[in-house]
């Protein structure tokens, strides 16, 4: 080329390129040895040779830890969520007992103190909706969008996620009730400003400005956690989080009951909503990645799993918006992860409808031999150490099952070793166990 190209000309390969050359050397930072860079570039190329099916030295791999960094360090999930202090000595003392190939940091541990503040409905933890000894959080699904409240939400999301959702979702959004939509430019700033004289929209404001305040103290904890982990060679490997429209409907607005019923009920209404919102949660994924530096954005799927809607049905409604989020994604250069949670043997075939090497697809229960014959064929496949092993079996159990994973899905490449979910508490020998499988039985020979 004789001139610079923008970013609006390159291609779709040519920006993932430019963000794999970013991820393997992050601008900015400067390793404090030559080994902690070295180490560092060589995780990140296992896992690039992963997504472009080749083999690199050894098959990489992620320890599905979860919250276990909290019971590794003596501490409980309700003491890492509501103190920073330990939440950062527990993530750390997990960091120097494992040999990893990428670190999961305390991001996806809230703040419970942020959770109280705002007077979240939609999630229980331990000491709030949870016995002080619980060992997760749990989602608290409802119909915060009603059935006649679908033209409203596609009209202008954002305006009925801000007015309508978050005040039934979270307590302290409750004055945006009282908010106008959107007003004409010949009204601002007096007439726009005046709506925030309301007490009400005044409360909810300081409130939000009370969470903020605690957000940040939480977030710059994780920060911290997170650049020591990078100082010490140990690349992120989830940089943002997109989702797929259905599930972005039938998890937050309408929940279970009423997506079901609306695929019989209004199907037109459900099929132009998730058109409308598939934009909305590309741009979550390009923003996440952007400011992270990662190129890998993750997407849990939740209610596409076999058993739950037949095959029709999620050739129908759920699988076009989400093909249509991760090629939002991949014209942007990134790496859709979707995490198949649940049964997608029946999905496998439609599946595969990708530009080749383009995807990470984690699956959780599934016949690994399988996904590598039918989607391993173009794409990278990562998973599934079952949890209750993790928990509960020995680590020779735990290797032995590494071991056949490795040999079903390994050759020729594009094979990531992972848990098949995160998990609660495993058993520190038995993740000892995964790093130590794949440098036993997944080393590539030249």
């Amino acid at each position: 080329m004789t001139k610079e190209r923008t970013g609006r000309e390159l291609s779709p390969e040519e920006k993932r390129e430019a963000r794999f050359s970013r991820w393997l050397a992050p601008p900015g930072v400067t390793f404090p040895s030559t080994d902690a860079e070295e180490g560092y570039r060589q995780r990140v190329t296992r896992f690039i040779k992963a997504i472009k099916l080749e083999e690199a030295d050894r098959v990489p791999v992620i320890l599905p830890a979860g919250v276990s960094p909290a019971y590794y360090a003596g501490s409980t999930l309700k003491g890492v969520m509501y103190d920073y202090e330990e939440l950062a000595r527990a993530w750390l003392k997990f960091l120097n007992y494992f040999e990893m190939d990428t670190f999961s940091g305390p991001a996806m541990v809230p703040s419970a103190k942020a959770l109280e503040i705002i007077d979240s409905k939609m999630t229980c933890w331990p000491g709030h909706g949870l016995g002080d000894d619980a060992r997760s959080q749990q989602f608290v699904e409802g119909e915060y969008m009603m059935a006649d409240e679908y033209d409203a939400f596609t009209k202008d999301p954002r305006d009925f996620l801000m007015r309508s959702f978050l005040p039934r979702a979270a307590g302290a959004f409750g004055g945006f009730r009282k908010l106008k939509p959107g007003t004409l430019p010949m009204t601002i700033p007096l007439v726009y400003c005046a709506q925030f004289g309301d007490p009400d929209v005044r409360a909810s404001i300081e409130a939000l400005l009370e969470a903020g305040r605690e957000v940040a103290k939480w977030h710059q904890v994780v920060n911290d956690v997170g650049r020591v982990a990078l100082m010490r060679g140990l690349p992120s490997f989830y940089g943002g989080m997109s989702g797929a429209p259905f599930d972005f409907i039938g998890d937050a607005l309408r929940g279970t009951r009423g997506i079901m019923t609306d695929m019989y009920r209004r199907p037109g209404k459900l099929l132009e909503a998730m058109e409308r919102v598939a934009p909305l949660l590309i741009e979550d994924g390009v923003n996440g990645a952007d400011a992270s530096g990662c190129p890998i954005v993750f997407i849990p799927l939740h209610k596409g799993t076999g058993g739950f809607m037949s095959q029709k049905q999620f050739e129908t409604f759920y699988w076009p918006t989400l093909r249509k989020v991760m090629l939002g994604l991949i014209e942007e250069g990134l790496v859709p992860l979707p995490f198949a949670e649940g049964d997608y043997g029946p999905r496998l075939e439609t599946i595969c409808d990708m530009p080749g090497a383009s995807v990470i697809w984690h699956f959780e229960a599934m016949d690994m031999a399988s996904a590598k014959q039918i989607v391993g064929r173009t794409q990278c496949i990562m998973g599934n150490v079952p949890v209750s092993l993790l928990c509960t079996g020995s680590s020779a159990r735990v290797k032995e099952a590494c071991r056949r994973l490795i040999e079903a899905c390994a050759p020729h490449g594009g094979y990531i070793l992972a848990g098949a979910a995160s998990v609660g508490e495993a058993s520190p020998e038995n993740l000892r166990a995964m790093t130590e499988s794949v440098r036993e039985y997944g080393v590539y020979r030249k």
